[in-house]
């Protein structure tokens, strides 16, 4: 069937009204069962950002005949769009606009946004929404904040911490954990339960032990507490103690169930030592009513993996972790970064030897992302400030990794940082944004495909599958 003839097929079909798709999923008013989304920043002389989408199936940007000219989200308005959280399950996704710092939710079903997130404090340096879109955990460097927005109550909770520049939100929503620029600690917020706000209500000597803010102060619905170890018991039966020491941490990435999070340490990427992964339980760091505190390990007893490839963003895949990062390298006696991934096998906790990939900026933005044909792709930024265009190799910044065979492809030609990737699953290719236009290439062998008929108008900065079966589809959880 041509793209036409399917075009008008599916415009029928949804004219029939109920027509259902994967998992049961609402037919969307485009006719579309394939769209990638692309974030776009300065469409236009009129506008600083838009979100358009294109038909992922056929690789065309417009509609039967022309029309549309091109397929778009209605009703958004955020500048300079930078992050896509993609949420297909919930036929949802959240755009953050570093412009006017807004936060804009989309409604894949109705292909139209459907509000911005209020409530936030500045510009956010590192935000996610919970997939049932009740919370919103928001670090603001500018403003010194890690704001936590409670959506079903319409509460905004600014909790100080000054330095604070990431934030990571297990798969499930039920704990998050920040990170402060240049610091070897971190903390975690805590809604209270009911007992605990009239317990803490007293002020700073009424709050946890191991808490660094509480809000609001008078009468506090939650807590910034530091991750520390379980050396005393307060007054409330919380542990607290000396805080647990890491190596210059920038994220945490989870098991799928939630349970364990996986905190990587920049370490020499970040102006730290040692770059590494800690095990971290969550269990401890979450409180219910009626539930007992746990215990979180000791510093020396934190089960810790070396990476010394770097390690400033990862992925997880059940039993192995694919962590990217940067090593120190002297190149005709200049000393660069180099890319490296290393895969860790999560079952005995052991990391293999680090694998060269394209370069990128030491603790800068990085993509990890997995495909079909058994790869996975990394995305880098500033590839051309590295080890490999210094000795006259590959300067790209995609690689696209083989996880059978361990082998590395690197993809040219360079067309500058590589801001994001979307896996197009079941159809054996992917779309990227690089050097601010979209392109596609096969998952079968790294080949580019045609993308004369998805290029737009703007800055593409990100891009994901809205009709992907999993949130796994997902380059920032």
């Amino acid at each position: 069937m041509s793209a036409a003839a399917a075009l008008v097929v599916a415009a029928a079909v949804a004219g029939c009204g109920g027509t259902t798709y994967l998992d049961g999923r609402t037919l969307p008013p485009s006719g579309l069962t394939n769209r990638v989304l692309i974030a776009i920043q300065n469409p236009s002389a009129f506008t600083k950002g838009a979100l358009q989408f294109v038909d992922a199936y056929y690789d065309i940007r417009d509609g039967y005949n022309g029309k549309p000219a091109t397929f778009s989200i209605s009703g958004f308005s955020g500048a300079l769009p930078i992050t896509i959280q993609n949420m297909p399950e919930e036929e949802a996704g959240a755009v953050y606009g570093s412009g006017d710092g807004s936060f804009n939710l989309v409604n894949y079903a109705k292909e139209s946004t459907s509000g911005a997130v209020s409530g936030l404090n500045g510009n956010s340096s590192s935000i996610f929404i919970t997939r049932n879109q009740g919370y919103v955990f928001a670090a603001s460097e500018s403003s010194r904040v890690l704001t936590v927005v409670n959506r079903n109550t319409g509460g905004s909770y600014p909790l100080s911490l000054p330095g604070v520049y990431k934030v990571s939100v297990n798969p499930g929503g039920t704990f998050a954990i920040a990170f402060v620029q240049n610091s070897n600690y971190a903390y975690y917020p805590l809604e209270l339960t009911s007992s605990q706000t009239v317990n803490f209500s007293n002020g700073p000597t009424s709050w946890p032990k191991a808490a660094v803010d509480c809000e609001p102060f008078s009468a506090p619905t939650w807590c910034l507490l530091q991750v520390q170890s379980p050396d005393n018991k307060d007054q409330w039966g919380m542990y607290y103690g000396a805080p647990l020491v890491f190596d210059r941490p920038v994220k945490a990435v989870f098991s799928a169930d939630g349970s364990t999070a996986y905190v990587l340490n920049c370490g020499p990427e970040c102006g730290g030592n040692k770059a590494s992964i800690s095990i971290l339980p969550v269990a401890p760091m979450i409180f219910l009513n009626g539930q007992a505190s746990g215990l979180l390990p000791k510093t020396g007893a934190i089960p810790n993996i070396p990476i010394p490839g770097g390690a400033s963003n990862a992925l997880v895949n059940t039993s192995t972790m694919y962590v990217a990062g940067q090593q120190q390298q002297t190149v005709n006696g200049t000393t660069l970064w180099g890319g490296n991934l290393t895969v860790v096998n999560l079952s005995n906790n052991t990391a293999g030897s680090p694998i060269s990939i394209s370069d990128g900026i030491p603790q800068g933005p990085s993509r990890l992302l997995l495909a079909d044909n058994n790869t996975l792709w990394i995305a880098m930024t500033k590839c051309t400030n590295g080890v490999r265009a210094a000795s006259g190799e590959s300067d790209g910044c995609l690689t696209m990794f083989n996880t059978t065979t361990n082998s590395v492809t690197m993809l040219e030609p360079y067309l500058g940082d590589a801001t994001g990737i979307a896996a197009v699953t079941g159809l054996n290719k992917i779309y990227t944004a690089e050097g601010g236009q979209v392109y596609i290439y096969s998952t079968a062998d790294g080949s580019a495909i045609d993308n004369q008929y998805v290029t737009v108008t703007g800055t593409a900065y990100d891009v994901a599958y809205m009709d992907a079966a999993s949130d796994g589809d997902n380059t920032v959880y």
